[in-house]
């Protein structure tokens, strides 16, 4: 008996099915750790240690209480930075700072791109750290990142619900012609709008669903949905999810690679909440949970 048991255990191990069982969910497995492995580089989103607005006019910058932008490190008085009615900021050292620009020492007044058209924003480097400025539509932020940030450095990973092949779904894609519009909310209440290609529809549990995403520039679609699961084992505001193009009219959905938002690891990122559209009234108990509390 314990032979045949013994070798129904092997044939079943050794069958397709389970070995493509086994294999999918490796590739699971990997994809999770290269994306664990992104968040600890010292350009990942853990890297955010500061954040806010910059006001029209005279900005002193540094780490002193008598700065309108107080940084979290760096010398007492970093610079002035001095941004105007278009929303360009130009920026001058202090004296003694040590501020520089692509590893050369800042001289005179220069003037900083932010992350709106082609260019970069400009790094102001403070050591292993460094200030840049964003553009929010009519509003100039700033972001400070740092590879030793607190929240970086208290990081060991986010948890996941089990990995389960059959949430991993093949939708029917039903285009958009043309493309519609979507508008999405921050977590600060800020509105845009963005692209909308189509609809995937699916089955679950015996009902229907559908989940409209937004179109990336490289043509991958991107998913931001909530679910029963939403404030509760997992973020609050969404999760997010990327799928390739749609192909004979199917496009596949694999919940087990749904992933927190930024702004779930860093108070000093904003990020879009899930649309009305895209509200689930199901549990999806697949991919990643809340992620645990880190140092600020």
């Amino acid at each position: 008996m314990r032979f045949i048991t013994l070798l129904l255990v092997s044939l079943f191990a050794f069958t397709p099915g389970a070995h493509a069982q086994d294999d999918y969910s490796a590739s699971i497995e990997e994809w999770h750790a290269h994306r664990i492995e992104s968040l600890k580089k010292a350009d990942g989103w853990l890297s955010y240690a500061g954040s806010g607005i910059a006001n029209l006019g005279r900005n002193t910058i540094g780490t002193s209480d008598d700065n309108a932008i107080i940084l979290p490190k760096g010398p007492a008085h970093l610079g002035t930075l001095t941004i105007n009615k278009a929303g360009v900021g130009k920026f001058r050292a202090a004296k003694g700072s040590n501020a520089q620009i692509d590893g050369k020492p800042i001289k005179g007044r220069v003037t900083l791109n932010d992350n709106s058209g082609d260019a970069k924003p400009t790094r102001i480097e403070i050591g292993d750290a460094w200030f840049y400025l964003v553009r929010m539509g009519d509003v100039i932020g700033w972001r400070f990142r740092d590879p030793n940030s607190p929240r970086l450095k208290s990081f060991t990973g986010i948890d996941t619900f089990p990995i389960d092949p059959n949430w991993r779904i093949e939708a029917e894609w039903q285009p958009f012609t043309p493309a519609h519009e979507i508008e999405l909310v921050t977590i600060i209440n800020t509105l845009y709008t963005a692209p909308v290609p189509g609809k995937a529809i699916f089955e679950r549990e015996g009902k229907r669903f559908e989940l409209q995403p937004v179109l990336e520039d490289d043509g991958q679609l991107f998913f931001i949905f909530t679910d029963k699961t939403s404030g509760k084992e997992t973020y609050p505001a969404a999760r997010y999810l990327y799928a390739d193009p749609p192909k004979d009219g199917k496009v596949v959905i694999d919940f087990n690679k749904a992933f927190n938002p930024p702004c779930a690891l860093s108070p000093h990122v904003v990020c879009p909440t899930a649309p009305r559209e895209n509200r689930l009234k199901l549990r999806v108990d697949a991919g990643e949970k809340k992620v645990r509390d880190l140092s600020r």
